[in-house]
């Protein structure tokens, strides 16, 4: 922690006066408001919007209601979203006909949008087909769903409303309790279209017209959001409005000024510190931390198969033997998280059909020499290591451990430290030889992990892998109904990936929450950010 540091001290004694300032009556219970720091910003009240930040995605949630939500579950004694336990949320019910090919949503009766007016199938409809025909974020994430065009919504009658799938997908459902297919008071967002923007995109990015749990009371984009309950919304878990009156959210880009903040009791929760800070907090005893594998995401170390050495999968193997991964993971996150290495595979085969799974890979020099040697490079060669500089703190020590571990079989590397669009246009043009990144998957099955990120000529294809079994078996395993063919081909997928390696997994990093002791309900949900509905104060 820097608490010594000028500047920190100083940009925690700003942000309390803004605090102060952003809420009226403080004479008010603090118990009846929740502050929530953040290092990122709001940029939009509608998460459709491209390049919406995923602090935007979290306000969109407790703003807008979906058709349905989904539940949580215990991970390792921590409350994780659950991706098998789908909720209603404006569905009361719904019903899937015997082919799968129909969904039939029953819309609750009681509910309103914040004007007062009812949600009806219409505005379903309207919202759907905006998510899937504007040029918006939600089309590329309903796709996985088989949610392709407007054709396949139908409203029956005012509270029934139909979705048809080409094909019976697993993944139909809950796609639609995601960020993007929010339902809109599509008469009110009409009312604001224009003939050059039919969506109301413009309009939208800055006013809600929604049904969620909190009002949106005032918004600065970059800086501060301020939301108020919605004392008509009874869609929580107990079948209540939300718990705190008001919801302060705040953006403090210095993580040592966030931390001070929380720790003073001046805001009641954050997530995304420094892992170095989270463990000197948590140390202290004061502060109450959460600390929960990201369980759909992965952190990697990517090769393009495409670009020599690295087509020549021995070179790729090579690596893999010669990463000092215990020390990366020290290193790097403090040891906070789940790794993907020094996994004991019986009979050299998988384990488990789930992805990511840890992998039979280990530092052992003398298999990455004998590698090297195989792919007919004895002697090594220069290639460059890449990464995103927003991702300094945790690259920066693992990029140095690489190179220095590399250099003992003869691969020379040079260190590169990239501005983010950088990164992205380079990673977009194919044109990285060997770097590390991230990935995460909203909804974390198998069949999704692997058609996301491994198969096609796409920009999420890191490593440029064309493996036509391994994209044969992706595509099948998605509409694949019966559960233990399914489970086979994810041991097939897990099985191939570990044997061509295109790229390394290295470990899930953990989503460390830091808050108040008073503050329950904590559930890490799939877009990595604070749900507001899940917290109260004990």
């Amino acid at each position: 922690m820097h608490f010594g540091c000028h500047g920190s001290l100083l940009g925690a004694v700003a942000a309390l006066a803004l605090f102060l300032a952003a809420e009226p009556g403080r004479a008010q219970s603090r118990a009846e408001t929740l502050r929530y720091v953040t290092g990122a910003s709001v940029n939009t009240l509608d998460p459709n919007v491209p390049g919406s930040t995923r602090e935007s995605f979290a306000v969109s949630l407790s703003t807008y209601d979906r058709l349905v939500s989904f539940g949580r579950k215990q991970l390792n004694g921590k409350w994780v979203f659950d991706l098998d336990k789908i909720n209603g949320e404006l569905a009361e019910s719904w019903d899937v006909s015997p082919d799968k090919l129909k969904i039939t949503f029953h819309l609750r009766k009681d509910a309103k949008f914040q004007d007062g007016t009812p949600v009806t199938a219409e505005d379903v409809k309207w919202s759907l087909d905006r998510a899937v025909t504007a040029p918006v974020l939600g089309k590329a994430q309903l796709l996985t769903g088989s949610l392709t065009n407007a054709d396949q919504f139908k409203v029956i009658d005012p509270l029934t409303f139909e979705v048809t799938l080409p094909k019976p997908d697993k993944l139909a459902l809950p796609n639609l309790a995601t960020v993007y297919p929010i339902i809109f008071n599509s008469k009110v967002a009409k009312a604001n279209a224009t003939a050059e923007d039919p969506w109301a995109i413009a309009w939208l990015k800055e006013h809600t017209v929604g049904s969620g749990a909190y009002i949106i009371e005032s918004f600065k984009p970059g800086e501060q959001v301020i939301m108020k309950r919605n004392e008509a919304w009874n869609r929580g878990t107990a079948e209540k409005a939300a718990s705190f009156k008001r919801v302060i959210i705040q953006s403090i880009p210095e993580p040592a000024t966030r931390a001070n903040l929380v720790e003073r009791g001046d805001a009641d929760i954050t997530v995304d510190l420094q892992a170095s800070d989270v463990q000197s907090l948590e140390s202290k005893g004061k502060l109450t931390v959460i600390s929960t594998p990201q369980y759909n995401s992965v952190t990697f170390i990517s090769m393009n198969n495409t670009i020599p050495p690295f087509d020549n999968i021995n070179v790729r193997r090579a690596i893999a033997y010669a990463l000092p991964y215990e020390d990366m993971f020290k290193a790097a996150l403090f040891g906070r998280g789940t790794p993907l290495f020094g996994a004991t595979w019986a009979d050299g085969k998988p384990t488990t059909s789930i992805y990511p799974a840890p992998q039979p890979v280990t530092l052992d020099l003398d298999k990455a020499t004998a590698f090297l040697k195989e792919a007919g490079m004895p002697d090594g060669f220069s290639t460059t290591f890449s990464f995103n500089v927003g991702q300094a703190s945790t690259a920066e020590p693992m990029a140095a451990l690489v190179k220095e571990s590399l250099a003992k079989i003869g691969i020379k590397v040079d260190i590169q430290k990239l501005p983010d669009a950088q990164m992205s246009t380079q990673i977009n043009e194919k044109k990285l030889p060997f770097f590390t990144e991230g990935i995460v998957a909203w909804l974390p099955s198998t069949d999704y992990f692997y058609r996301n990120f491994y198969i096609g000529d796409q920009r999420w294809n890191y490593s440029s892998i064309k493996d036509p079994e391994l994209t044969a078996i992706a595509q099948e395993a998605r509409f694949e109904p019966d559960q233990k063919k399914y489970e086979e081909d994810g041991l097939k997928l897990n099985a191939i990936h570990f044997a061509i390696m295109p790229q390394i997994p290295l470990w899930q990093p953990a989503q460390d929450a830091v808050m108040a002791p008073s503050i329950a309900g904590y559930t890490y949900q799939f877009h990595r950010q604070v749900d507001y509905r899940d917290l109260s104060r004990k």
